[in-house]
Order: structure tokens, then C-alpha cells, then sequence
């Protein structure tokens, strides 16, 4: 990873934190997230996986229209960091605990990877 890259990891995963932080606060059920990209096709490659802890929070937050407002926070946090996406649903995906547990043992590099 070379400089300039590795900077813009950096901002990433800033922007990502403080995301994480305030969806944490704000959804219930809402766990963590992750990110990944091919950095010589930045930001169109970039794929972000919010995770919650079981189907039935994810469901909620489905009806309630919540997975709007977590997709728009990460949206304006990667904006403050420089990062314009042009179609976040595209980007922002979610996923379970409970999904991961049952269909891969666990397993989220083995999950992340088939997505």
C-alpha cells in the first residue's frame, strides 16, 4: 500500500469510526461495521457492511426506514472526509451476527469475501 493510498484508508476508516459510533448510539441492534476496496477503482469499489445482531433488528430497522439514516450518516462522514459517493445504496450494505453465525460458522472473512 503506498502513501497516498494508505492515507486514504486512513480517512476512510476515520470516517467510518465515527459513523459506526453515532449508528451504535442511534439503531438498536446496531453492532459494527466494516469496509473494503480496490483502491485503483476508488470510491466506486468501496463496500461497506454495517452489522447488526440478529435478523429481527435488521427487520426493524428495515420497516422503520432506519437503514436510510445510517446509509446518509455515512454518506455525510466520507463527504467530510473528502469522499463523495454517488449512489450509497450501491456502497452500504447489512448484514447479522445471526446470519453469520448460522450460514458460516462465524466465520466473517469467509462472509465478507463472498459479497
Amino acid at each position: 500500500m503506498n502513501k497516498t493510498v494508505k492515507k486514504l484508508d486512513n480517512n476512510v476508516v476515520k470516517a467510518l469510526t465515527i459513523a459506526c459510533e453515532m449508528a451504535k448510539q442511534d439503531t438498536v441492534g446496531f453492532e459494527w461495521l466494516t469496509h473494503s476496496a480496490n483502491y485503483s477503482n476508488f470510491p466506486a469499489s468501496l463496500v461497506i457492511t454495517c452489522v447488526l445482531d440478529n435478523q429481527q433488528s435488521l427487520d426493524t430497522m428495515l420497516a422503520s426506514q432506519d437503514d436510510e439514516r445510517v446509509r446518509k450518516l455515512i454518506q455525510k462522514q466520507l463527504l467530510k472526509a473528502g469522499i463523495l459517493l454517488k449512489d450509497v445504496r450501491r456502497h452500504v450494505f447489512f448484514d447479522t451476527e445471526q446470519a453469520c453465525m448460522s450460514q458460516n460458522g462465524g466465520d466473517w472473512t469467509s462472509r465478507l469475501r463472498k459479497n
